[in-house]
């Protein structure tokens, strides 16, 4: 036969479900294992496997598809079986072969495999359909229950003979114990049970031999036995355990007797050795059956007073567990009224005892139950008697659910009843809109509430159309009202007119049955109202927050201002007071409290800036913990010697991405507070390490993002904050401190920064236990060569110029003169302009023009779009930017393109002119 194409298969296949349809399909999404191999191609690969089949091996499809399907075949499987299989292929015709088959992991299962050919649509077989059970259970619990039945028969059969004589009957290993010369002669049977040598078990071997391998856990019971026997008893019959030299354990069956001399001495002692080691594992395996199943034996014979039984029946009847019962406590657990269990009159006859069910009471614990009994009778083929073998099992759920059953169906009708009255009341009653429409839109039903809610009659809408009868106000809830007889909708608004010319809200749910649809509107129109007035409410709850937080923003900015320009405005009254009264000599101490006080207030608006999240920035890569190790010792000049700063810089925290020198002015204000926090004496702890934060620490801060971050943390042993003051650190001009000893912009200032930068802070303090800040810096991603740490500002002195050309462009009037008039003392040429307007017909002439001095906040077209302008003509221009607040500002490295530069305003004269004569040299 030629080979397939790779397409092929795949084709018939299709070609399969067209021919054999739902059947085919229902078999493949059943939970039956089932498997088709191509046989039009070598070796009769498989080409499909659904998912029962791929749990029941193992094994994955693509693991299994062009294989043949002997790699399942056990190591083990039968040679005829498999023969049989390859005669039924070749016969093409179906087979039916129970077979070990092996899953992927190793173990083993026996496979009921039901094997059909399948023809394509000319008559040829093209496939076979091979369905799958695994039978394992089903054949170890048969073979047990076989094994039982044996074991009956062999009890039945020896009912007549004496406990030696049906040892005998089983013997396989024979001793003689030679009391008088201490020695034990066995055969070699005897001699390889017990592991012993045979040669010298037949020559004779000191007594103790008896016990060499009797288990652990059962020589002192043996021993106890053979005692007995040495001290009067006639008959030894024992089953115990022997333990060979490998560690494997096997059952034996022991049955001995004594011979005593005529002055009942005793001479000898000899029996016989029988291997029960398979009917215990039968044993066992019934009691496993039994118990897993629920299932108790039971077996009687006629005249005898007690019954043999299994564990599981006498924990059926809530009976201590035993192996034989006497029939009168069989029968004592019946409840009063019902047939006894054993040995009534019904069970008279040869064959099956039929099914009876009977009544208890459980003597363990009162608890009454219902017991089935099935089994059969049989005439005993050496008495007169009869032989009752049978099973009881418990079936109270069955008769519960049985009951249950009876009551639902003699009820029922009453209850399909209430429940028509019910759902009459819940239509007439509800207030929502209901209705039941077909799938074109025509009303079937509607409910009262139509009337109440939109001003219809539920009578004048059955037989017309919801889209003629809803007056929506909006182009989307028509939209959506066109949807309901087609789709299944849910909460979806529209706004209906009502008769009168009300709008009402509604929201609209559908379901869909078959060509009906339920449909249920419910009026909303007054939680919209409620809502719409919480809203205002809110909106306005806000405004005032809002206010009162500006109120508070500005009463502190005003204290604070007033005090700072106090000190300007008197100082600069008193300085131009001692000139014109020619007493120059005390002007410098007053100039320097005039800058003191400016320079405070340069400090105020830097921290304004900060926690407003509105400083100009230069972020970039920052080794966090060379920069904390780097400040140790300016720390430790700053706090003092009984504060005990200690740094846990850990080396191997990553690169953090900030502002290197806010960072540092963060750290040093962290642990000024902490020293403030503790007056006397403590210790501080700085520490660094990495953290990543997942969703649940991002939850509640907006901007923050899951990721890697590095922390710096700032721990001191003070007295600590209560709750109410750590949930106000952050806010603006919050202090604990005496008026004039702080401003309340420190942690503000750091909480802007921090949240400027991508990052952010925490507090964890109590009283008594003292603070820790810790400070969640970015972690930087894209860093290349080495992270920057701190960096020191010298003082600097303003270099002169050289009579180069600048453009100073400031709306300022007083700031304008002031950095003119800087310049010429520096010896530049400046020309100036006070609007973006009067700067361009300067830069578009041909003058030389060195440097452009821009302020970025210029009135119409702003500083930044300016150089913009200016570099088309001049593309080499150089562009100092300068700013008290910008919001362009805030990121450096977004403003500023190569050859521009930043400085803020208030600056210091000299560093003005030191970053003007750097930028000319560029």
């Amino acid at each position: 036969m030629a080979p397939a194409t790779a397409a092929s298969p795949m084709l018939g296949l299709e070609s399969l479900r067209m021919s054999f349809g739902p059947i085919l399909e229902s078999l493949i999404q059943s939970g039956q294992a089932i498997a088709i191999a191509d046989h039009r191609l070598p070796d009769d690969p498989l080409v499909f496997v659904n998912a029962a089949f791929e749990k029941l091996t193992g094994y994955a499809s693509d693991e299994i598809l062009g294989r043949n399907c002997r790699f399942l075949l056990a190591p083990d499987a039968d040679p005829a079986t498999r023969a049989l299989v390859r005669s039924a292929l070749a016969e093409k015709r179906p087979v039916t072969v129970e077979i070990r088959n092996a899953r992927k992991d190793g173990s083993t299962f026996w496979n009921r495999l039901h094997l059909t050919p399948l023809a394509d649509a000319s008559g040829e077989t093209a496939f076979y359909l091979a369905a799958q059970n695994d039978v394992t259970y089903e054949l170890a619990r048969a073979q047990a229950e076989e094994e039982l039945r044996a074991v009956h028969a062999r009890l039945a059969e020896g009912k007549d003979l004496s406990p030696l004589a049906r040892a005998v009957r089983g013997a396989v290993g024979a001793w003689e114990w030679d009391v008088q010369s201490g020695r034990l002669y066995a055969d070699a049977r005897f001699a390889e049970l017990c592991s012993l040598n045979p040669v010298e078990a037949v020559a004779g071997l000191p007594t103790e031999a008896f016990f060499s391998s009797v288990h652990p856990e059962d020589h002192m019971r043996v021993r106890i036995a053979v005692a007995g026997i040495l001290r009067g008893t006639e008959f030894l019959s024992k089953d115990y355990r022997l333990v060979a030299p490998n560690g494997s354990t096997r059952w034996v069956s022991a049955q001995g007797s004594a011979e005593r001399d005529a002055d009942e001495n005793l001479i000898r002692f000899t029996g016989i050795l029988a291997d029960v080691t398979e009917q215990k594992r039968a044993e066992e395996k019934l009691r496993i059956a039994q118990k897993a199943g629920g299932i108790g034996t039971f077996e009687f014979m006629s005249g005898f007073g007690t019954v043999d039984v299994s564990e599981q029946f006498c924990q059926l009847l809530g009976l201590h567990p035993t192996d034989a019962l006497p029939v009168r406590t069989i029968n004592a657990v019946v409840h009063p009224g019902d047939p006894p269990l054993i040995g009534n009159q019904g069970d008279q006859l040869d064959g099956e005892l039929g099914h009876r069910e009977f009544r208890i009471i459980r003597p363990d614990n009162g608890e009454a139950r219902f017991i089935a009994r099935r089994g059969e009778r049989q005439r005993d083929g050496h008495t007169s008697g009869h032989r009752f073998i049978g099973a009881i099992y418990d079936i109270t759920s069955f008769k519960e659910v049985e009951d249950k059953l009876r009551v639902l169906s003699e009820t029922l009708e009453a209850q399909v009843q209430e429940r028509t009255k019910e759902r009459d009341r819940v239509w007439n009653n509800s207030r929502d809109l209901l209705a039941v429409i077909d799938s074109a839109g025509v009303f079937r039903s509607a409910n009262p509430a139509w009337r109440a809610v939109l001003g219809f009659e539920p009578q004048d809408l059955v037989g017309g159309n919801l889209l003629d009868r809803l007056d929506v106000a909006d182009e989307v809830g028509r939209i959506a009202v066109r949807g309901i007889p087609v789709l299944g909708l849910t909460d979806i608004e529209t706004r209906c007119l009502h008769r009168d010319g009300g709008l009402r809200w509604i929201v609209w749910n559908t379901s869909n049955e078959g060509d009906l649809v339920y449909v249920y509107g419910r009026d909303v129109t007054a939680e919209k109202a409620r809502a719409e007035v919480l809203r205002q409410t809110e909106e306005q709850l806000r405004q005032s927050q809002k206010m009162e937080a500006v109120g508070q923003l500005t009463g502190g900015i005003a204290h604070d201002f007033n005090n700072m320009l106090t000190g300007i405005i008197g100082g600069i009254q008193m300085v131009r007071s001692r000139i014109a009264k020619g007493r120059t000599g005390e002007v410098e101490p007053i100039m320097d409290a005039v800058v003191a006080s400016a320079q405070r207030a340069a400090s105020l608006v830097h921290r304004l800036l900060a926690f407003s999240r509105r400083q100009p920035l230069d972020p970039q890569a920052v080794d966090a913990s060379a920069l904390v190790a780097s400040m140790e010792d300016l720390l430790r000049r700053t706090l003092g010697e009984q504060i005990d700063l200690r740094v846990a810089a850990d080396p191997a925290t990553w690169s953090a991405w900030s502002d290197v020198n806010q960072l540092e002015n963060a750290i040093l204000n962290l642990a000024i507070n902490a020293r403030d926090a503790m007056p006397t004496i403590g210790t501080l702890t700085i520490a660094t390490g990495n953290v990543r934060l997942n969703a649940a620490d991002v939850a509640g801060h907006p901007g923050l993002k899951i990721g890697d971050y590095v922390e710096v943390s700032v721990s001191d042993t003070g007295e600590g904050m209560p709750p109410e003051v750590v949930a106000k650190a952050f806010d603006p001009f919050f202090t604990t401190k005496p008026i004039g000893q702080g401003t309340g912009l420190g942690l503000s200032m750091i909480y802007g920064f921090m949240q400027q930068t991508g990052g952010h802070v925490t507090i964890d303090s109590a009283i008594g236990r003292g603070t820790t800040i810790r400070l969640f810096l970015p972690r930087d991603l894209g860093a290349t060569g080495t992270a920057a740490t701190a960096s020191s500002v010298s003082p600097v002195t303003a270099p002169r110029g050289s009579g180069e050309s600048i453009l100073v462009v400031e709306d300022d009037i007083s700031v304008r003169l002031l950095m003119v008039e800087v310049l010429k003392e520096l010896g530049y040429a400046v020309l100036t302009a006070s609007a973006s307007t009067s700067a361009l017909p300067i830069l578009a002439a041909d003058g030389p023009i060195d440097l452009l001095i821009s302020d970025i906040g210029l009135p119409g077209m702003d500083g930044r779009e300016l150089a913009e302008q200016a570099r088309r003509h001049r593309p080499n221009l150089k562009v100092l930017f300068v700013t008290g607040y910008a919001a362009k500002a805030a990121v450096r490295s977004d403003l500023l393109d190569p050859g521009m530069d930043l400085i803020s305003k208030p600056f210091e004269i000299d560093a003005f002119g030191a970053k003007v004569r750097q930028m000319i040299q560029q």
